[in-house]
């Protein structure tokens, strides 16, 4: 049993279909509601730490001044070793953290639209047949220092690196569910507009098929990070950022 703590930025974006994956395995979750200003915990009291998406960006402190004692929270758990998911804004504070740039992507891009492996790491074989995922963001993060970059997309060249065996940024959403979708196209107060690469709400929900498409390919990744926790083992060495 692993004890994963879960930060959540926002009330619409919340771990979906990780849940029941992670409970089906008898993890233990715990949920750190940064928007409600609830207290992180210690390093030292998580095995797996993942982290939510969210409308706001990473160099937002000033709106929101608990991101800053969120990053060294991130930076303390990837430091002592522990299992690392970043989903969307979570990858990008990963990212941040680690002293790589994170900026303004070039399209923003919102909908289904496919991602393609980049390399050939193990994991990159979850991508190989070029999936159709789940995108909601407009910003865009650098591959961190030694990180292994995964997956592109059209639009957007940097959609997933691996740090290490343990720590995994993922730009895209997998987790979402219909009703998660549902909420965040009704609640997230951003103003999309019209491109190439955004979608309606409609759109985007039309479909139901594309969320049961995307539950095994969130099944592979986080197998994957769960075969990585292993009680003993070296220490593997971060780059400072």
């Amino acid at each position: 049993m692993a004890r994963v703590h879960v930060l959540q930025h926002v009330a619409f974006e919340d771990p979906g279909a990780i849940t029941p994956w992670l409970l089906e395995r008898g993890h233990r979750i715990s949920t750190t509601h940064l928007y409600q200003g609830e207290p992180l915990p210690c390093a030292e009291d998580v095995d797996w730490l993942i982290i939510m998406g969210g409308p706001m960006g990473v160099h937002d402190e000033a709106e929101f001044p608990w991101l800053g004692a969120e990053k060294s929270f991130i930076r303390a758990c990837i430091d002592n070793d522990k299992t690392v998911l970043g989903i969307c804004l979570g990858a990008q504070l990963i990212a941040d953290v680690m002293g790589a740039q994170v900026r303004r992507n070039e399209e923003t891009e919102i909908g289904w639209f496919p991602v393609s492996a980049v390399g050939s790491h193990p994991l990159t074989k979850i991508f190989s047949e070029s999936p159709v995922v789940l995108h909601w963001h407009g910003d865009t993060f650098a591959i961190p220092a030694g990180a292994e970059h995964l997956c592109r997309s059209t639009a957007c060249e940097n959609q997933a690196f691996l740090l290490g065996d343990k720590v995994l940024g993922l730009q895209f959403h997998l987790e979402t569910t219909a009703h998660g979708l549902a909420d965040l196209c009704a609640d997230c107060n951003q103003n999309p507009g019209n491109g190439k690469w955004i979608q309606t709400a409609a759109e985007m929900l039309r479909d139901p098929a594309r969320f049961l498409s995307t539950k095994p390919l969130l099944a592979s990744v986080l197998e994957y990070l769960d075969g990585t926790m292993r009680p003993t083992r070296d220490a593997t060495h971060m780059p400072s950022g």
